[in-house]
């Protein structure tokens, strides 16, 4: 049997929201779902981002959408409605930190600045399930994407303990929805990536090659490694995993003590 009928995703719909360069995790997820034959909706930002992915997107279905605004995720949901009686499941591939002032210690963060990345980057997930539960046939699967690590890593600041809200947010969705439907809710703990989101992060490059070191097999792992683990999560092969914080990180969350590190060269 070919791989592609295993996962059996076609006439699926799915929608993808938080493409902002061809180097996305989202855009990898979206491109592999193309590939095993689903219909694919794209969420972007703004108007300004969709600007700059018209020749990656091309002739795709695209809709705007800024999630820090409650009224944009109903219209999101509202347009989709009136096109699909249906959708098969989402991908959140969505999150924001201001960094614009540079490095800050954790004690420093302003209120403004948790806030708005936690509106974005976590409290999205639940309004996005809310409006779009109507929609979600009974056995859909729902992927978002947090981080792999629970250690206090200034560098990643505040964004660190919202990503840990994400996790719990995922298996808060997974019970809730469980009352009236199998929705699956899941979340992908990746390791560092080389992401434009990322190269954001102050100390970012240095973090990722400290990662990479850490993993068992000495080489970072990647966005299509990523996106491998959210196709089997959207997929029925998956049906038995919710509520979970999945880790793709090459083992690096329990290498601590490895040589290479313990004794540098």
């Amino acid at each position: 049997m070919d791989l592609m009928d295993l996962l059996d995703f076609k006439q699926k719909v799915f929608l993808v929201m938080g493409v902002a360069n061809k180097k996305s995790i989202a855009w990898t997820i979206a491109q592999l779902l193309e590939k095993s034959s689903a219909h694919v909706i794209y969420s972007v930002r703004s108007e300004k981002r969709l600007e700059s992915l018209k020749e990656l997107l091309k002739d795709r279905e695209v809709h705007v959408c800024d999630v820090e605004n409650f009224e944009e995720i109903q219209n999101l949901a509202a347009v989709i409605g009136k096109k699909y009686s249906q959708l098969d499941g989402f991908v959140h591939s969505i999150a924001f930190g201001n960094y614009s002032e540079g490095f800050k210690p954790f004690h420093e963060t302003k209120r403004i600045d948790f806030l708005q990345a936690t509106t974005i980057s976590c409290f999205s997930l639940v309004e996005i399930a809310n409006e779009l539960k109507h929609l979600l046939a009974r056995n859909a699967s729902v992927v978002t994407i947090g981080i792999s690590s629970q250690v206090a890593a200034p560098a990643y600041g505040y964004m660190s303990p919202i990503k840990a809200a994400l996790e719990s947010v995922v298996r808060f969705l997974a019970k809730s929805f469980s009352k009236d439907s199998e929705v699956r809710f899941n979340c992908i703990k990746a390791g560092p990536l080389k992401t434009s989101a990322s190269a954001g992060i102050p100390g970012s490059i240095d973090n990722y090659l400290y990662a990479e070191k850490m993993t068992l097999r000495k080489r970072a792992i990647t966005a299509q490694e990523v996106a491998n683990a959210a196709l089997f999560l959207l997929s029925d092969l998956s049906s038995g995993i919710n509520g979970q914080g999945i880790v793709v990180n090459a083992g690096m969350d329990f290498n601590y003590f490895d040589e290479e590190l313990v004794q540098p060269n």
